[in-house]
């Protein structure tokens, strides 16, 4: 397609783009009295307008029936999780046994870490890419450190090459390969929070299998944005916040998938509690701990339906549209605004070099050469909300749910009279 740098072809790309009308299904903030462009989708999703009606649901149903809600409401909270479970399969590419959803991220990394991180004398070392999202390295370091180790020996970072931005599938691979029956897990970003990049999940998968190692992937940043195929690619474990392309709001429930091989074993290292045990029993107050047949054997707590009810409501517009169509104006709607910066670029000597590969989600990050945080700065008081990253990056995540063709336009026009102005 040959794009141009023009409001009227923005606006003829949204006349003709079919998920357009599901703009108007999000809350947008508001800056100087207009809707923000709003690039931040890969931070913390905007509200679907439906979100009220499911909260208040069960707020009613709270109000009206009590402790009864928990089996006699619209949707009887004791099982409102196991209403995730099928839409999120077909989103990350499971059976629907392999997916549930509890706590928050990072304490389920934790748990699943317990149940397949198991280090021997001989296997004990964790392959990480080089400067993971600060969370996964505290988590990475200290269950070593639980397990009595030092992260220095037992924690290996795969580094990019010199010169270079994204790192190279090979370099994994031959890492992976390196270590051998040293190594015990793999665990990596699966879209790099920083650069944006995508990683080759399924090669590094059935490479790190090939020595024997557990392969898990943190999915913060990759579900809802990226073709998954967990179970096809014989991953052992993931876990995602709901929060970024979920659009569930802040900090709530993270979702895992447990492969369907490790479902139904009793004799599994896990941290059990009382709503992993099999429904049947679970009000025979049984001493000894009988796990569900699915990945809710690795819940803990009852699951915390006012959390949940967003995500639902979330589920709802994703069963909806489905993630091909998402996927395909995610592709078209990152290319324009690709296209765009570099057309500003060109007009004013910007010197913006996108740090990106070609390997991506809906994320560009944009090193700003001769341009710092004042341009941000002046981004977001006009309206265009981003992220900046020390030391000189901005991210741009244009959302195909709700970002348009327009807003790409008029935030190189932003863009441009922010260069400017920081000129004169």
């Amino acid at each position: 397609m040959q794009f141009q740098n023009s409001l009227t072809f923005a606006q003829k790309m949204d006349a003709e783009d079919k998920l357009h009308k599901y703009r108007n299904e999000f809350h947008f903030p508001q800056i100087n009295g207009k809707d923000v462009i709003y690039f931040t989708g890969n931070s913390l999703g905007l509200q679907p307008k439906i979100t009220q009606k499911y909260v208040d649901e069960i707020m009613i149903d709270w109000k009206e029936l009590a402790v009864e809600g928990h089996f006699h409401a619209k949707k009887p909270w004791w099982d409102y999780h196991e209403r995730l479970a099928r839409p999120l399969a077909g989103i990350v590419g499971a059976c629907v046994e392999e997916v549930s959803v509890m706590n928050a991220l990072s304490v389920n990394l934790h748990l699943m870490m317990v149940s397949f991180y198991r280090p021997t004398k001989s296997r004990y070392k964790i392959l990480c890419e080089e400067k993971a999202f600060p969370s996964d390295q505290y988590m990475l370091q200290s269950q070593v450190r639980f397990h009595g180790l030092d992260p220095n020996e037992a924690i290996v970072e795969v580094k990019k090459r010199s010169g270079e931005h994204h790192w190279r599938t090979e370099d994994i691979q031959a890492k992976i390969k390196e270590l051998g029956n040293e190594l015990a897990l793999v665990l990596i970003g699966g879209v790099n929070y920083y650069n944006g990049q995508v990683f080759d999940m399924k090669t590094i998968t059935q490479t790190g299998k090939s020595v024997g190692a557990y392969v898990g992937w943190d999915l913060a940043h990759a579900v809802g944005n990226i073709q998954l195929a967990l179970h096809d690619w014989e991953v052992d474990f993931a876990a995602w916040c709901s929060y970024k392309y979920m659009n569930s709001g802040p900090g709530n429930a993270s979702g895992v998938f447990i492969n369907q091989k490790h479902l139904g074993k009793g004799n599994i290292p896990r941290f059990e509690g009382w709503w992993g045990t099999k429904k049947e029993t679970r009000f025979l107050m049984k001493s000894t701990f009988e796990p569900i047949d699915t990945a809710d054997a690795w819940q803990i707590s009852n699951p915390p339906v006012l959390s949940l009810a967003p995500y639902l409501a979330s589920l709802q517009l994703f069963e909806e549209v489905g993630m091909e169509a998402l996927i395909d104006k995610r592709n078209k709607i990152v290319a324009y605004l690709e296209f765009i910066l570099n057309e500003i670029d060109r007009q004013v000597e910007g010197n913006f070099e996108i740090i990106t590969p070609s390997d991506r989600g809906c994320q560009l990050s944009v090193f700003l050469h001769g341009q710092g945080r004042p341009l941000f700065d002046y981004l977001m008081k006009n309206g265009v909300i981003a992220d900046w990253r020390e030391p000189n990056v901005i991210r741009l995540a244009p959302a195909p749910f709700y970002c348009s063709y327009e807003d790409m336009y008029r935030f190189g026009q932003i863009l441009k009279d922010g260069i400017l102005t920081k000129r004169t």
